[in-house]
């Protein structure tokens, strides 16, 4: 099949450029930029809407096994589709834990009958994510693992994690650390300050998030192995993520959508749906992360996809799950970055799909020639209220439900073939 788009606007990440131009799809790859349609091509006109690499989502909780009642493979796939989402990398928190080699083959299988969409998976750090022994890395690996991590349950032994880092690097394998002090952050629901005293909720201090990451540090300065910090959310991160990587650490950090666009505010009156691992942060916290996207300090942009059932939020605040879903929300909602002038279209899309696929060895996130035409066509400017009923996982925890959003998926190509086309208006 030869698919050519005329009369779009081209959004290429990797060589920085917002151009109107036109590319051509041969038999699920990009074949060429700017030349014209080849005999036979089926024409797509896209109007002059934007035409991206498609979203590269690191960091995805599906409820198989154990909740399927929360996500299916069959759900996050339609809502990633919707999403402009065309790969999407699970965590291991499930039921049971992804820390086997057969458990990981079972997802695999599972998610490559169900999800329209490419899944790649991440496997746990520690057996059962309890963090007292290492998990089989060299085996896990083997199986397709394509990072390691223990989520937000931060193991405590320093021993256990240095041993874990220094099998890592024996190996090359990637971890994925949640930057957070475990005794600090115990029992918090917001982050410390005026606004939680005043709602009378446990907050914990930024200072955790601190804490947690240099922590992480030291022990990579010791081993050497390859890191990923799963989110940084507050100012007082930021300089020692910036000294880390100018001596030379191999550390990457990520953000989720959520923590770029809302802040702790938003909380409001106990509203559940904006509680969040870690919580909202300040807006000074917001905007001092913001800049570090822009500048390239923070790599990636995720959604942090965390579906959760209506019983777990219907709750007081403090009792509440922590979690939203992100994977159909997270296109709209980072280009509000866009259009409040904080990020281009190209810095944007290098932090959601050129960067993410870069540090996961993924051959995704660029639109040149010999890529795979996984795209995603939109209307950046496209004004819509969001209900999340209409949402296409199973969950509807999304703290934009009632927002004045822009920015629709009009459609998503996995290996050029259409994975989700939006109706006709």
């Amino acid at each position: 099949m030869i698919l050519h788009f005329d009369n779009a606007r081209l959004i290429d990440p990797e060589a920085g450029t917002d151009a109107q131009g036109s590319l051509t799809v041969i038999d699920g790859k990009i074949a060429a930029l700017n030349q014209p349609a080849p005999a036979g091509a089926t024409r797509v006109d896209a109007r002059g809407r934007c035409l991206a690499p498609g979203i590269v989502d690191w960091g995805v909780h599906v409820g198989e096994p154990g909740a399927r009642h929360k996500e299916s493979y069959r759900s996050a796939g339609l809502a990633a589709a919707a999403g402009g989402v065309t790969t999407f990398i699970t965590r291991p928190d499930t039921t049971p834990v992804t820390d086997t080699p057969e458990a990981l083959d079972f997802l695999a299988r599972r998610a490559g009958v169900e999800a329209l969409v490419n899944v790649r998976h991440m496997a746990a750090l520690t057996r059962g994510r309890d963090g007292r022994e290492m998990a089989e890395i060299g085996f896990l690996l083997d199986a397709g693992a394509v990072a390691f991590t223990d989520g937000e349950r931060v193991t405590r032994d320093t021993k256990v994690l240095s041993r874990c880092l220094t099998y890592a690097r024996s190996l090359g394998a990637l971890v994925v650390g949640h930057p957070q002090d475990p005794g600090l952050s115990a029992g918090a629901a917001v982050t410390s300050g005026k606004f939680a005293s005043l709602r009378g909720l446990p907050g914990v201090s930024p200072m955790a998030e601190r804490m947690g990451f240099d922590r992480d540090m030291a022990l990579i300065e010791m081993t050497g192995a390859r890191y990923h910090a799963d989110q940084i959310t507050c100012a007082r991160t930021l300089p020692a993520l910036e000294r880390a990587k100018k001596n030379g650490l191999d550390v990457t950090a990520g953000v989720s959508i959520h923590h770029l666009t809302l802040n702790d505010f938003d909380v409001g009156d106990y509203r559940t749906f904006f509680k969040l691992t870690p919580p909202l942060r300040s807006e000074d916290d917001r905007l001092a992360v913001i800049e570090a996207v822009a500048s390239g300090l923070i790599d990636v942009i995720g959604s942090m996809h965390t579906p959760q059932d209506e019983e777990s939020k219907r709750l007081p605040y403090e009792e509440a799950a922590p979690g939203a879903v992100g994977l159909e929300t997270l296109l709209p909602a980072a280009l509000r970055l866009y259009h409040n002038g904080h990020l281009t279209l190209p810095q944007l899309w290098r932090a959601l799909s050129l960067n993410p696929a870069k540090r996961l060895g993924l051959n995704a996130g660029r639109l040149g020639a010999g890529s795979p035409a996984d795209l995603v066509l939109f209307d950046a400017d496209a004004p819509f209220v969001l209900d999340r009923f209409t949402l296409r996982s199973k969950s509807k925890n999304s703290p934009f439900d009632g927002a004045r959003l822009q920015g629709k998926v009009l459609a998503t190509y996995v290996a050029g073939a259409p994975v989700y086309q939006r109706e006709a208006a």
